[in-house]
């Protein structure tokens, strides 16, 4: 009884493990057709932000924190 509860065992390991197989191999085959009729596109590398325009977020915030402190002491 043992032997034939271990061998239903190893046939239900075997079936899961060809049927992940199979799942692998036809996600592989279907990312591989996606990229043959619809590539990736990349995009370019945005800009770094000039100076002035750090500088200009910089004062908002400084203006923004003195307001609600102002706010706070008043």
């Amino acid at each position: 009884m043992i032997l034939e509860a271990v061998k239903y065992m190893i046939l239900g390991m075997g079936v899961v493990y060809l049927f992940l197989m199979l799942m692998i191999w036809v996600l592989d085959w279907q990312h591989k057709l996606l990229l043959k009729y619809f590539p990736e596109s990349f995009e370019e590398p945005k800009a770094e932000e000039s100076v002035t325009s750090k500088r200009e977020k910089l004062k908002k915030v400084a203006a923004i924190t003195a307001a609600l402190h102002h706010m706070k002491n008043s």
